[in-house]
């Protein structure tokens, strides 16, 4: 198993809990951006800056994951395809993306954009909390142990 990160938009808090799990675990943890980041010194941590563009870091993860690998996205559409190629897909705020959620969360997405679209002001996600934060670091490692076993 390997864990990508869709990482311009990935919280800080949240890549830092994957650096440290991903030294403890030896898994390797990759993260795509098309700005550049930070990312600690480790054998297990590595960068991949791709051009700017629409999608473009969701589709260089698309191209290299395999079945089983870990894929850390806000991104609904991202989580779907990670889904559809037997991938994991986790979001920033703890919630595991399933076969059996993803398509509500799907049409939940597009109606906000349809709404967005229609001139609808919507608002952008509340500010990461702290039982969401517990329930990420949770939820990777129980996704983590998993695999080790």
């Amino acid at each position: 198993m390997r864990i990508w990160v869709d990482a311009d938009a990935c919280p800080k808090i949240i890549k830092e809990i994957l650096f440290r799990a991903a030294t403890r675990t030896r898994t390797n943890l990759i993260l795509v951006s098309n700005h550049v980041i930070y990312a600690p010194p480790s054998n297990y941590i590595s960068k991949m800056q791709v051009p700017f563009g629409f999608d473009v870091a969701d589709n260089k993860i698309l191209e290299n994951i395999h079945s089983g690998d870990l894929v850390i996205t806000a991104d609904v559409p991202l989580a779907y395809a990670v889904i559809e190629k037997n991938g994991i897909a986790l979001n920033p705020r703890g919630e595991l993306y399933s076969p059996n959620n993803i398509n509500q969360k799907l049409s939940i997405r597009n109606f906000s954009m349809d709404l967005r679209s229609s001139g609808i002001v919507t608002g952008g996600p509340p500010t990461l909390s702290k039982k969401e934060i517990q329930c990420f670091a949770n939820n990777l490692d129980k996704i983590l142990m998993q695999n080790i076993k």
